[in-house]
């Protein structure tokens, strides 16, 4: 990194705490965790119900983790769990309708988020910036010279 970017280390650190924040903030009158909320999201996004295993997998925590996120969420009303008619030893979650309502409404709140967040960003300071987040993201170069810029495509 030249001298220039030294402090974008920190500058990104600072502004994902914010956003951890305002996700808290948002999450709250939910009585959802942030792990519980990005549970909750991936099987609303599952097209079928998931087993356990999936989940705990897709969330990158151990099973009795998941257990525990998914214990809370069933307690919520937001999760049903189900025997996998597949497979006796496996459970299947899937999201109930105030599961799905909590969703929507976190789909807003996150839109809501974005907008205060990035309000001071014209369109395409946005749109640059997701780009070269989404290049960020991309581990297909995780083993690239670090001094070295990656190119899209």
């Amino acid at each position: 990194m030249d001298s220039g970017s030294d402090d974008l280390p920190d500058l990104f650190l600072r502004t994902a705490r914010r956003i951890r924040r305002s996700m808290h903030t948002r999450l709250a009158p939910l009585g959802l965790t942030p792990g519980q909320a990005r549970a909750l999201r991936i099987l609303g996004r599952s097209a079928e119900p998931l087993r356990m295993a999936a989940l705990a997998e897709r969330l990158d925590i151990v099973p009795r983790s998941a257990t525990t996120v998914v214990d809370a969420l069933v307690g919520a009303g937001l999760v049903t769990r189900a025997p996998d008619p597949a497979n006796r030893r496996s459970t299947l979650v899937s999201p109930t309708a105030a599961g799905h309502d909590a969703l929507a409404r976190m789909a807003e709140d996150r839109r809501r988020a974005a907008a205060d967040l990035f309000a001071t960003l014209s369109v395409a300071q946005r749109e640059q910036l997701r780009e070269l987040l989404a290049l960020l993201d991309d581990d297909s170069g995780a083993e690239c010279d670090p001094n070295e810029p990656r190119r899209a495509g």
